[in-house]
């Protein structure tokens, strides 16, 4: 194929990617979206209104900036565009049982201003990109996502559009400042709130910030001095003295419904508040239900204990079936009676920078406010096709399809070289990919502790998590007498070197699996292609004996492949599917609290798609018959949440319960006051003493 031919086969391939623009309006299964302009066209450097329109669907609810007792604030990420903050509408109260949420119903409209290049030329297009992210429930709670996009021609002079009237309407809902001053005053059970304002025969006042105020305690209103006061109870994390407690307060008068955006310093001696109740606890009244799970306390671990849980549940991953094919590679690499001691401190070193750089992440995940955890990155998409494409590669390696080469010779057919340092290093980081996935024995505690300490802290538990994963090959390496267990080289090695490519296909099918539960048949048959297309590339690269242009048409491969992360869009998790069998019901905070009202047994699954200790307990232990037997016979009600996807309510009941990551296994005797933690790694035994226990415990009162 001459240059030319190539040329423009790489501009065809490229067009789309060019042209491509998001939409102004998407639909999810529950919300419908639009992007709204108040403008035709823009001038440079101006500034003006747009409107993210949510349509929702009946009865379902999206979430305001502080979504209350549980939920997700809507988000949107600009791109093309600098974008100022969103200029919320006055929320209403969402009330499920005792959990009261702040969201909308129906319609909403989200204002942003946005700002054009001062660069942008008269005669180019305005095209901004959105990336929209919100959680929209009902009696079950589904993360949706949209991209959305607006194009709008550039000109010296601008000019309102059709919507710039529907806009200025929208933007009389967003709360004004208060014309008044209102006063902040200490309290048994928070702060009292008054103002001047006469005649209010109903007040509410919506916290920007999370856990300022109790959301689901009642706010007293009472006439004081020709004003009011309002009574407003501190919540789990109240505000320290000196802070603004800003917010929306809402005054109903004889004139009708005022929502005003008020700030004022909480005054020294404030209460505390009634404090979180806990999910666990049993209801207290007839009917009463019982209430969302409190934050977990902090753990009083300390660290020297956090470190040794960590140190050993890192060698027990060893054991998790993530990691055995990696493993399988480098004690094909130890084989050789090469350089051993340096092999093994490659090795080491890959593991613990890969773990330093997960803690990294995760310090600075938390830092920006997000709740996440032990194999967090496994909810993006992008990420479990990536993943999949790394362990494709280094199946075809091992197939003898390429070598990677000299600088990394723990793969292909330089894997068994004398000279692998790079190669072991590499081989390190992949079995640190890979272990995320698996939670084992003494992990959850050590991580719990890692994730509410200081970073230092933080990275110190994960680099001893880290040594634990790779202290097996470590001592290998450093104890001569223990390298006369391994076996010769000989012929068998490179036999053995292309059967360890099977483990990896099959690790490929599983992250298949877990990309087809987040993005649907579409992601599936973008990774495929992908994968084609690196196959394509790598026998290009075979059949033209590694040249200039095989080489590049093989990077040119990749970068497609790598492409197809552009268009992987997840898709609404089907909680019911998600359950799956028969008689498992969806998990949410509000049927448990209405089983426990109820004073039923409860057993809750907590898993995830591309948790592996999670399916491997599935299958020897809840699926088993006999388990479903003790279930039926005890009257347990089976609840089962799913986590393959980011879902911030599961987060919370994980963090609840001193947790990190899944699996999180719970059983809720009835009458017990708290539920019982059952361990990470079950057997149908455990499971059936536990219920067995409970339900002897009932009997016995």
């Amino acid at each position: 194929m001459s240059s030319f031919a190539r040329s423009l086969v790489l501009a065809l391939l490229a067009a789309p990617l060019l042209s491509w623009a998001a939409p102004p309006e998407a639909a999810t299964e529950h919300v419908q979206a639009r992007l709204v302009s108040s403008q035709a066209t823009v001038a440079p450097g101006q500034r003006f209104t747009v409107a993210l329109e949510q349509s929702i669907k009946p009865h379902w609810h999206t979430y305001w900036r502080n979504p209350g007792d549980s939920g997700q604030a809507t988000s949107i990420d600009w791109t093309g565009a600098q974008a100022g903050d969103i200029q919320w509408p006055t929320p209403s109260i969402q009330a499920i049982g005792p959990i009261v949420n702040y969201g909308y119903e129906g319609r909403a409209a989200l204002l942003v201003d946005l700002t054009v290049p001062a660069d942008a030329k008269p005669g180019s297009r305005f095209k901004p990109g959105a990336e929209v992210k919100w959680l929209v429930c009902k009696d079950v709670c589904i993360p949706e996502q949209v991209s959305l996009g607006l194009d709008l021609p550039v000109a010296a002079e601008p000019k309102a559009g059709p919507d710039a009237a529907q806009i200025e309407e929208w933007r009389g809902a967003i709360p004004k400042p208060a014309g008044f001053a209102v006063q902040l005053k200490p309290a048994a059970q928070g702060v009292r709130m008054s103002g001047p304002t006469a005649g209010v025969t109903k007040a509410y006042f919506f916290a920007d910030t999370w856990g300022a105020v109790a959301h689901s305690a009642p706010q007293a209103l009472q006439a004081e001095g020709g004003g009011w006061a309002l009574d407003i109870p501190a919540g789990d994390e109240p505000l320290a003295a000196g802070k603004p407690l800003s917010g929306v307060l809402v005054l109903t008068t004889a004139a009708g419904e005022q929502a005003w955006a008020v700030s004022a310093p909480v005054p020294e001696g404030a209460g505390k508040g009634p404090g979180p109740a806990d999910l666990s606890a049993p209801s207290t009244a007839e009917g009463a239900a019982a209430t969302p799970p409190a934050p977990a306390p902090e753990s009083d671990l300390g660290l020297l204990p956090a470190l040794a849980l960590a140190l050993a549940g890192g060698l027990i991953l060893n054991l998790m079936p993530c990691v055995f094919p990696v493993l399988s590679i480098k004690a094909l690499a130890l084989v050789n009676k090469g350089n051993h001691r340096g092999e093994g401190l490659a090795y080491t070193a890959g593991v613990l920078a890969s773990f330093a750089v997960l803690a990294a992440v995760l310090i600075a995940l938390r830092a920006g406010g997000q709740q996440v955890g032990w194999g967090f990155q496994f909810h993006s998409p992008v990420f479990v096709l990536v993943v999949a494409y790394l362990l494709f590669l280094v199946g075809l390696s091992l197939s003898g399809l390429f070598e990677i080469g000299g600088s990394f010779t723990g793969l292909g057919s330089g894997l068994a070289a004398r000279e692998g340092l790079a190669g072991s290093f590499f081989t390190g980081v992949l079995a640190a990919v890979v272990a995320t996935p698996c939670t084992a024995p003494f992990m959850g505690a050590a991580l719990a502790f890692a994730l509410a300490q200081p970073a230092a802290v933080m990275l110190a538990v994960f680099l001893a998590l880290g040594l634990g994963l790779a202290l097996p090959f470590l001592v290998l390496a450093f104890w001569p007498a223990a390298q006369r267990w391994l076996p010769r080289p000989g012929a068998w090695m490179d036999r053995f070197k292309q059967a360890l490519a099977f483990p990896m296909y099959a690790a490929v099918v599983w992250l298949l699996w877990v990309l087809a539960q987040q993005a649907g048949a579409d992601g599936v048959a973008l990774a495929l292609g992908g994968m084609v297309l690196i196959a394509f590339g790598l026998w290009w690269r075979n059949a033209s004996r590694a040249s200039a242009v095989g080489t590049g048409a093989a990077i040119v491969s990749l970068v497609l492949a790598l492409g197809a992360a552009a268009w992987i869009k997840p898709v609404a998790a089907d909680v019911k599917a998600a359950a799956g069998e028969s008689g498992i019901e969806p998990f949410s905070s509000e049927r448990l609290a209405e089983l426990r009202a109820q004073n039923k047994p409860v057993f809750v699954n907590l898993t995830a798609a591309w948790c592996i200790s999670c399916l491997v307990n599935e299958r020897v232990a809840l699926s088993r018959p006999e388990v479903h037997e003790a279930f039926a016979k005890a009257g347990v009600v089976y609840l089962k949440g799913d986590w393959t996807r980011e879902d911030p309510r599961i987060t919370a009941v994980l963090k609840a319960h001193g947790r990190s990551g899944v699996p999180l296994y719970l059983y809720y005797a009835p009458g017990a006051a708290e539920a019982e933690v059952l361990p990470q790694i079950l057997t149908p035994g455990l499971v059936i003493d536990a219920v067995s226990a409970g339900a002897a415990s009932r009997s016995s009162t």
